[in-house]
């Protein structure tokens, strides 16, 4: 169930708030992710088979694109057996497509007819693409270093752009300006709804391999990946299903790296970084509105966090493409990060690839 994290009010579905009405709280899963084996509903399509750990309102809608069941695909790498699961090849080519299809549910039951969202450009894309599969009016913020394709791809889907100037962070004042004048914030940073949508990467990998992976490397911005798996793995873990969590390894630009300094800092909350730019630009977010949340998770399986200098992010896209898999800059951060880990990792290992890299041309 879905609660504030300070007042623990149950979210509100009129008016769609992205903070609690009451106390100004974050949203979140406050008791974790109710998940029961004997729910799943095996004739569902993709991430729909275990709709009941979404904690839809009654009645709300199935909007979906056919996202999930992406392939898991395996690999030598620095010696080791690794699987490489490719959210690249969800809908719109990212990992996102998970939660804004579980968002974009909540916000048709809402009854909401428009929304704004801010993005550096993946978030952007999927959800403009699943408002427009729920015929909602969608205006999205974007910084203005965005790449060509995902500013294409955003406003091919019908969705009005704003460009922003400045740093990331402009474009997030930007909407909230638009929030102050009563626009429903569809903010895949702020509101919890889709981390129950990307919690399905834990089901699928338990499906896939039939054991728990002792390692997960994925990169990290706002860390709604990484929150949404750990959620995953600890819904499983609680019914049984799982006896261990994996260690989740959180991967960021060395430029941009609040969560990375916190951890070596033993800081229990992200240190805000300054926003310099890099090349993976859907991790340069210098504030993780969930932070807390993420590092806690991290500690709590035994996981660190790891930083990749500018200079091997290329490298670690073009050995991923020697492979046969093209992603963007963002998740050629995990080879780098394997490079740096891999002699302390126990088999098997899993790694993220949150986008496509058609994105990025």
């Amino acid at each position: 169930m879905i609660t504030c994290q300070e007042c623990q009010k149950p979210y509100p579905l009129e008016p769609f708030p992205h903070l609690c009405p009451s106390c100004g709280g974050l949203f979140g899963f406050g008791d974790g992710i109710s998940y029961s084996a004997d729910k799943i509903e095996s004739d569902l399509p993709g991430i729909w088979r275990y709709r009941h750990t979404f904690s839809l309102p009654q009645g709300a809608p199935q909007i979906t694109l056919g996202e999930g069941n992406t392939p898991l695909l395996w690999s030598r790498v620095f010696g080791k057996e690794v699987g490489f699961k490719l959210e690249s090849l969800n809908p719109t080519g990212s990992f996102k497509d998970r939660g804004a299809a579980v968002l974009v549910s909540w916000l048709a039951a809402a009854g909401v007819q428009e929304a704004v969202e801010d993005s550096s450009g993946n978030a952007g894309a999927s959800f403009a693409a699943y408002a427009a599969r729920a015929e909602i009016k969608a205006k999205i913020f974007i910084p203005s270093y965005a790449s060509g394709p995902k500013r294409s791809q955003i406003e091919s889907y019908g969705a009005e752009v704003i460009a922003v100037p400045g740093p990331r962070s402009k474009a997030a004042e930007a909407v909230l300006q638009e929030v102050k004048g009563g626009a429903p914030y569809a903010s895949h940073a702020f509101l919890p709804q889709g981390t129950a949508g990307i919690a399905t990467i834990a089901y699928e990998l338990i499906q896939q391999m039939g054991q728990v992976p002792s390692t997960i490397l994925l990169p990290v911005g706002h860390g709604s990946l990484l929150l949404g798996i750990a959620l995953g793995f600890q819904a499983l873990k609680q019914t049984g299903e799982i006896d261990r969590l994996p260690m989740i390894i959180g991967i960021q630009a060395a430029v941009c790296a609040p969560l990375y300094q916190a951890h070596v800092n033993e800081s229990p909350e992200p240190i805000t970084a300054a926003e310099r730019k890099t090349i993976a630009e859907g991790v340069q977010i210098s504030n993780p509105y969930h932070g807390k949340e993420v590092l806690r998770a991290v500690e709590a399986c035994g996981g660190k966090f790891l930083v990749v200098e500018e200079g091997e992010i290329t490298n670690g896209q073009e050995r991923l493409a020697e492979r046969g898999v093209h992603v963007e800059l963002t998740s050629a951060l995990i080879w780098n990060g394997l490079e740096q880990i891999h002699q302390d990792c126990s088999e098997p290992i899993v790694c993220i690839l949150t986008g496509h890299g058609l994105k990025g041309v």
